[in-house]
This record gives structure tokens, sequence and C-alpha cells, in this order.
């Protein structure tokens, strides 16, 4: 009785955990209640760890409590001899009203045509059979015409967001814990089941999943391997959006290609496509992240080849192709995105990206102006007519009316008008005559306008296709020397391009608003050094426009607001390391050319500075707001401003003095000798210390210490 009653418990326990489902249980659930149109044989199939062996469970306890009898046959203990299938089923053969159930088909699948043939037909009145296993079905179950109208086959496929967070949820996971493993699961109730087993993380800690965890999700979703190449292969799988043949020959060479491939696509957790190869998503990021936790060089050289291989793929497609092309590229930086998701690589088919017709002229122009304000409206008038080609725009399908558009201007030289009419190019043009002139034959190309009806440029497909087209003329385009990108909006977007080394080098004030401009020297890093580069799972900073100086020189006044702007940056994310790491002064005189560890230099040259400032009275006071507002990290200014023991209002004076005198004095300093060991001061707990304190009142999308994307360049 006690055994009756736990195993009883057990039964429904399990069955309360079941979620989702429904297509698959109303099916189950027609058959076992004898429906005279329901089929006799259900083949459920479907990657490990996807949820077959519960609906199995499912269906076994149903039948039990219909007052059916159960035969249950596992194939891993059958060895593919029928006379042992034959011998577990054989009740199946008596008792009318069985139910039969196989579960871990795989294991014995040769039988399968010896099951549909010899031994169904002997089963007895009213049973039924419910099998379960990795491979799909022979497709003679359905090409028989009397096996057609008593067989389905069920594709079991991967839970929804909702589905399941309601399994977390049954297994006790606190809601604010459940996005990282949902986000990691890819649907998959084994890999859900396995998070929620592990001891829960500490609230607001990123949740990693554990090696075990890895171990036994491989064991279970994946399995033996025949070889080591087969592994590489499925690494490959892991990381790209879709693999072909070409793909796998361009990362592992021309070790069995052909045949890997074949092996590739027949896997029960790969799904061939038109396109071609796509793993399960759970498979895919148990696969990632053993190999990132268990041999992190081999994961960056992974991403690296087929960074490189994404590369070559956009130059070689035809000009419809080469936006998908560049698109299967982004698909490596994932993972790179904020909370904002501020882009994504899938495809867009409702949105049509065309030239500029001249019937789009005034749509575009009102837009501008609606988004902008006159002077951008005439700049782009401007443009129009003078590079109709550099213009590119987007429109729902099915209609002509333009919803965003933007431009990627050629210049090897402006003319007089093209500066009158646009302030901007003409601030661009004397910044790249000041820092880095073009040499005979060299261009520069300059993302100047990014539009979009409504919320200007945030994150939207619309923004996303622009950085797209725009990634892809970088990629494509021969002999660009320089490339620029303008944003009003810096603060979303600065962040991200930084992390994509463009820094920002110039801000401009036209018509009462601010457009900052991003810049990128590519004589400093190739386009296929770049690829490989952003390819890495830690990126450091390359010097990719040239040092920032003030000479009193054509770009002066840009570019010495431009410093400033990133001095006041480096202060904000002092304590946060992965911002500042990415912060435009790595590329200035203050970090030396070739140092090993640059923004340990930079630290270093701001606390020079820092020091520097108390050689007088005021400048004592300059060095304490600074280090009570940016290195202690006071929670507030007030609070910064109670420290230091004197009114708000004579601190934010400090303050705004303080600021001038570090960028006078960072401005006049000469480089910093390269780094070789830890700032000693640094190492014994000097009060610069890096820490893990983030400055409330600045702390935006941009300042998440998340990796992301390189928008329109």
């Amino acid at each position: 009785m006690g055994a009756a009653g736990l195993a009883g418990r057990l039964a429904a326990a399990r069955a309360s955990a079941l979620v989702g489902r429904e297509a698959e249980r109303t099916v189950l659930d027609r058959m076992l209640s004898g429906a005279a149109d329901a089929p006799l044989v259900a083949y459920m199939h479907g990657p490990g760890g996807i949820g077959k062996s519960s609906l199995v469970r499912y269906a076994a306890r149903q039948a039990e409590l219909a007052g059916r009898r159960v035969v249950h046959v596992d194939g891993r203990f059958l060895d593919a001899d029928p006379r042992r299938l034959e011998e577990g089923a054989a009740p199946a053969c008596a008792a009318p009203g069985t139910v039969l159930l196989i579960d871990t088909f795989e294991q014995c699948q040769p039988l399968e045509a010896w099951l549909r043939e010899t031994f169904l037909p002997r089963l007895a009145d009213r049973a039924v059979v419910v099998v379960a296993g990795r491979v799909a079905p022979d497709p003679e179950w359905s090409l028989d015409p009397g096996w057609a109208q008593l067989f389905t086959a069920l594709a079991v496929r991967p839970l929804d967001t909702a589905q399941s967070h309601a399994l977390l949820a049954a297994r006790g996971v606190p809601a604010e814990q459940r996005g990282a493993f949902v986000a990691f699961a890819g649907g998959s109730p084994l890999a859900l089941s396995l998070a929620a087993s592990v001891s829960p993380a500490a609230l607001g800690a990123p949740w990693e999943p554990t090696g075990d965890v890895l171990t036994t999700l491989l064991e279970r979703l994946v399995g033996d391997l025949p070889s080591a190449v087969h592994r590489r292969a499925l690494e490959v799988v892991a990381q790209a959006y879709v693999t072909r043949e070409p793909l796998l020959r361009a990362v592992l060479g021309d070790e069995d290609t052909d045949t890997v491939f074949s092996w590739l696509r027949q896997l029960p957790y790969i799904e061939a496509t038109p396109e071609g190869l796509h793993p399960h998503d759970a498979v895919r990021a148990t696969l990632e992240a053993d190999l990132r936790w268990r041999d992190p060089e081999r994961y960056d050289d992974v991403r690296v080849r087929i960074s490189l291989a994404g590369l070559h793929a956009v130059r070689g497609a035809a000009a419809d192709d080469a936006l998908l092309r560049v698109a299967e590229w982004m698909f490596l930086f994932r993972h790179k995105g904020g909370l904002d998701d501020l882009y994504n690589y899938r495809t867009h088919p409702h949105i049509e990206d065309t030239p500029l017709r001249p019937e789009d002229v005034p749509g575009v122009l009102r837009m501008t102006e609606e988004a902008e304000g006159p002077v951008s409206a005439a700049a782009v008038a401007h443009w129009v007519r003078r590079q109709p080609e550099a213009f590119r725009v987007h429109r729902y399908a099915g209609s002509s009316a333009p919803v965003s558009f933007m431009a990627i201007l050629r210049l090897d030289a402006p003319l007089p008008e093209d500066c009158a009419e646009d302030p901007v190019i003409a601030a661009v043009w004397d910044l790249v005559e000041a820092a880095a002139p073009l040499g005979p034959g060299e261009h520069l190309g300059i993302r100047r306008f990014a539009v979009q009806s409504g919320g200007h440029q945030r994150p939207s497909p619309l923004m996303e296709l622009i950085s797209r087209r725009a990634i892809g003329e970088e990629m494509r385009t021969h002999g660009r020397a320089v490339t620029f990108t303008v944003f009003e909006d810096a603060d979303r977007w600065g962040h991200y391009l930084a992390e994509a080394g463009m820094p920002k080098v110039a801000a401009v004030d036209v018509g009462g608003r601010r457009w900052h401009v991003f810049g990128r020297d590519w004589r400093r890093q190739t386009v296929e050094r770049w690829v490989q580069h952003r390819a890495r799972a830690v990126v450091t900073p390359v010097a990719t426009w040239p040092a920032t100086t003030a000479t009193g020189g054509p770009g002066d006044q840009s570019a010495r607001a431009a410093f400033a702007e990133a001095v006041l940056e480096a202060l904000r994310t002092w304590h946060t390391p992965r911002a500042f790491a990415t912060n435009a002064l790595l590329h200035s005189h203050l970090v030396p050319p070739g140092s090993v560890d640059p923004a340990a230099d930079l630290r270093r040259a701001i606390i020079a500075a820092l020091d520097a400032l108390q050689t007088d009275p005021a400048g004592v006071k300059a060095h304490e707001a600074l280090t009570a507002t940016y290195v202690t990290a006071s929670r507030t200014h007030k609070a910064a401003a109670r420290r230091l023991g004197v009114p708000y209002g004579t601190y934010r004076r400090h303050l705004a003095l303080a600021k001038e005198r570090l960028t006078e004095q960072l401005l006049r300093q000469p480089a910093t000798p390269p780094s070789h060991t830890t700032d000693s001061r640094r190492s014994k707990g000097h009060p610069y210390k890096e820490g893990t304190v983030v400055e409330p009142s600045r702390r935006g999308a941009g300042q998440a210490g998340s990796a992301g994307p390189e928008l329109a360049r």
C-alpha cells in the first residue's frame, strides 16, 4: 500500500510538473479515449531533453486512470534485437485495449520497418501505441495508404517563453532569476530543470551554468561523438547562425568536410533548412557555454575563424544577398546587446530597403524636419542633389511611403558649398585635415543621416537595417581610409560604438542641436583585422583614431570638446572597468603606443593629473571635489558636498572648475610610460583603486556594462 501510494504520488507530481504540450496531450487523450477517428500509433520525435519521456509518462498515467493496461518498453535495453522487443511488448498482443509505450526508440531505430510491417499488425484489439525517439519517423508510415490513416507524427518543439517561466515557477525558481535560465535553455525542459536544480544565484548576480550542469547537458542532449573532428564541427554549428559546407570548410579545413556535414544534418537536434543547418537552441547554448568554460582559447579561435569567413561571405555575395550575409555575421555578437536589445540578426521581410526615388524626396525632407529640424532638412536637400546614390530608403511592404532613410556620403574632398550647406561635414573635414589627412586615391565615408519617423534614433528594426547596410558597405568598399558616423542620441549609442572600436572624435552644435561624431581610421586597423578582433570574447582596445590633441589647428574646438567629454566619461566609469575600457582616451596621447594594458595606463595618467592638481590651494579644492564625486564615489552630488563640508552651491563651483583644470592638465601631460605591472599604489589599497560602485545619477542603457553591436558606421 505504501509503495502504491508512493507510485501514485510520484505520478501525480510528474503530471503536475508537465507544462505546455497541449497539442500533444490532446492527441494522446483522443487515442486513449478510443475515439473512432483517432490514430492508433503516435510517433513523438525531437532532440534529447525536449520532453518526450514526460509525454510518455503522461500517456501511461492517463491510460492507468482509464483502466487500460500499460506495457512500457525502453529502447536502451533492446540492442536493436527484434526478439527483445517482441518479448517486452508481448502482453500488448494478448490483452485488448493495451497501451504500448516505446521510449528512446532511437536506440533501436533499425527495427522501425520490422515494427511497422511485422509486429504492430499483431497487436490486440483496441491497442494503441506511443513511440518516442530523437529521429523523425520513416516516410513510409505516411506513404502507405493503410498506415496513413492510423499513424500520426508529433514533432515535440521547445517550450515558448511563457511556458519556460511556468516550468521554472513550478520548480520554485524566484521570478527575478528566471530570465537568465530561460535565455540559456532555449525552451529545453531538461536544460530548464537542470538550471533550476543548482543552488540559486544571489539576487542580482548574473547566472552562469556550472561545469557539472554543462557536462550533464552535453551527455543528455548530444551524447557520444564519433571523433574530435565531429566535436569541432558542432562547435562551429553552435557559434554560427547558419552552417553551410563552405563555412565548415573555412573553419575546419579539408578534414572530410562533406562527410561531417552529412553527419550533422542527420542529427536529431539539428534542423536542415533551405538556409543551411540550425541547431536546437538548448544545444547551441550548451555547446557554446561548455567550450567557453572548458577551452577559452579555442572558443576565441572558432569565433575568429567564423567572423573572418563571414566577412568573405559578405564580400562574395550578390548585392541582393549582402545584407542577409551581414545579418548572419552579426549573429556572433547577439550576447553583446544590452537590456534594450539594441539590434538583432533576424530578417525583416516586412521592410523594403531601396535606393532613393525622386518621389521619395518630399517625404524624406518632411521626416527630417520633424525629427531633426530645418537645418538638418536643408542639409539633406543639399546631399540629395549632390549624392542621391548615397541614400537608402526603407518602407513597409505594400506601401510607397518612406518610414526611414540613411545616407552614407563618399568624399575625397568636399566642395565649398558642401561645407556651407552642412556644418557637420565642415567640422568633420576640418577634423580629417587636422588629424588624419587623406592620401592620394583615398576617400572617407560618413554615415551622415539615420532618420526614422517617430522615436528618433531609438532601437528598432529600421535602425537595425541602417546598421546592417552601413556595416555591409564598410566590408565591401575598397579604398576607404576613414569612416565616420553621426548621431544625435550619443547617450544611447556612444557606448556601443566605442565597443565596436569607433570612439567619439567630435561634437558639433548646429541649429541648437548637438551632433556627435564617431570615427575610425582603417589605415590603423584593416577590416580583416577588425572582424577578427571583434569576435574575441574579451576585446582589448585598439587605437582606430589618431591621438586627440588640442593644438589650435582647424579641428581644435571640436577635438577639445571631445577630449573634455572623454575625461568626464572616464571619471563617471571609474568604478565600472568594462565601460572604462571603451573610453576614447585609450586612443589619445595619454596611452603609449603598443601598451600591453591601455586601461591601466590611462588610469595612471589620470591619477598623475589628479595628483598634479594639488600644487596650489585652488587645485587642492579641485582635487577634493573630483575625488569625493567620482573616485570614492559618493552616491549623489549632495552627499559629496556634505563629505567635503561645503554648501552645495560652493561644491558645484569647485566641481566645474575641477573638471576644467583636470582637462587642461591632461592635455598638457606627456605620454605615460607603459605599465608592465600593476600600479603599486592601487595594489596597496590606494584610494584610486578600481571598484564596483557606479554613480547612480549617470548609469543608463549605455552604462550597463554589457557589450553591444556596432551601429551604422
